[in-house]
């Protein structure tokens, strides 16, 4: 291996163990491989969801648009709301006493 490599020590459970020993043994390959080759599928599996996270956002955004467009939301006017009126309501939701005590 030309890359340079770092030690890892790990514990693992009995039976993930004895998959790790079965798994080198069936490949013909060392454990430490076997891990690494896990590992290399792993952050393969991930990759494509950071590719891709600009496309799904840009997708959210367009379906975003597409639903201001659409003319059931476009009756009366927009919802315009106070901060401070929004956290004394749901702070009154919450101190209210419960009916009968």
């Amino acid at each position: 291996m030309s890359e340079m490599m770092t030690r890892k020590q790990l514990y693992l459970p009995k039976r993930l163990n004895q998959f790790l020993k079965r798994s080198a043994r069936q490949r013909g390959i060392s454990e430490a491989e076997v891990i690494r080759k896990a590992l290399e599928r792993e952050e393969q599996m991930s990759l494509p969801r950071m590719r891709d996270s600009k496309k799904a956002l840009d997708e959210i955004f367009a379906f975003i648009e597409a639903l201001h467009k659409r003319p059931e939301f476009m009756i009366g006017e927009p919802v315009k709301f106070n901060r401070e009126e929004l956290y004394e309501e749901r702070e009154n939701r919450w101190l209210k006493k419960p009916k009968g005590k």
